[in-house]
């Protein structure tokens, strides 16, 4: 169950954090993962551990923010059966003390940045008989989080552009879905705790683990598990839902 034998899937961001996590699962279920990230280095190390378990995997230096880069990369790719809207950047503040130039760095990269990838795949999507899209949203975009008014905008329209694609490319043979996740832990929570929170790593480690009911923060592998399935055959009837991987924060966190 769950093969992705003979599939070509893109996942931006997928050199590092819940990206990786999907980028090495996906390649063990057979399919040829094409990582996206700033610069080419920083998906090295993962491409080289996918080969090594005998995988396929490609690296390629592109930021979603310029949607010429991403339109040319994508053509160039070709075949698409996958595209994993991963890529993302977190910002922490009020609506009136966040700075324009930060709104707009969050807009450009998290919003904009999945726009370009699905303005890139679709056309070809649509030349290949379908496919499927996934973006990766957050419990940020239907309840609200202190301090991440921009993150959270962000959020919502990544919630909002997959019910709107799932809508339009019904005929395409195009399923769109998302995944809203509640906290992770990756090196980047522990790089965004050390920066916004310094002196006081240990204490919002717990409080932030303690905030899903469950007491943990996520696993990788486990948002990566509910991606394959979601991007696998299995899941052909699945279009239009939102899928959060929070342990229990959004319905039992009251």
């Amino acid at each position: 169950m769950f093969s992705l034998k003979g599939k070509s899937a893109i996942i931006t961001g997928g050199g590092s954090g819940i990206g990786k996590a999907m980028s090495i699962l996906f390649a063990a279920q057979g399919a040829h993962v094409h990582i996206l990230e700033l610069s080419s280095e920083s998906g090295a190390s993962v491409a080289n551990e996918i080969s090594s378990a005998n995988g396929k995997a490609s690296v390629h230096a592109c930021d979603v923010a310029d949607q010429a880069k991403v339109v040319s990369l994508f053509k160039e790719i070709g075949k698409i059966d996958i595209l994993v809207n991963n890529a993302g950047i977190a910002h922490v503040g009020k609506a009136d003390n966040t700075a324009a130039e930060d709104f707009d760095r969050v807009y450009n990269v998290n919003v904009k940045g999945a726009y370009n990838c699905l303005f890139a795949a679709i056309p070809l999507m649509k030349q290949n008989g379908g496919g499927v899209i996934l973006n990766l949203a957050s419990i940020a975009a239907v309840v609200g989080l202190s301090d991440r008014f921009a993150y959270s905008m962000s959020k919502g329209a990544i919630y909002a552009m997959t019910l709107s694609v799932a809508k339009d490319y019904l005929a395409d043979n195009i399923r769109c879905n998302s995944i809203s996740p509640a906290r992770v832990h990756t090196p980047f929570v522990d790089g965004f705790i050390a920066k916004n929170y310094p002196g006081r790593e240990d204490e919002m480690f717990e409080k932030l683990s303690k905030s899903q009911p469950i007491g943990r923060m996520a696993k990788p592998a486990e948002v990566a598990s509910m991606a394959l399935y979601l991007c696998s055959d299995e899941a052909g009837f699945l279009t239009g839902c939102d899928y959060p991987v929070d342990g229990g924060f959004i319905k039992l966190n009251t």
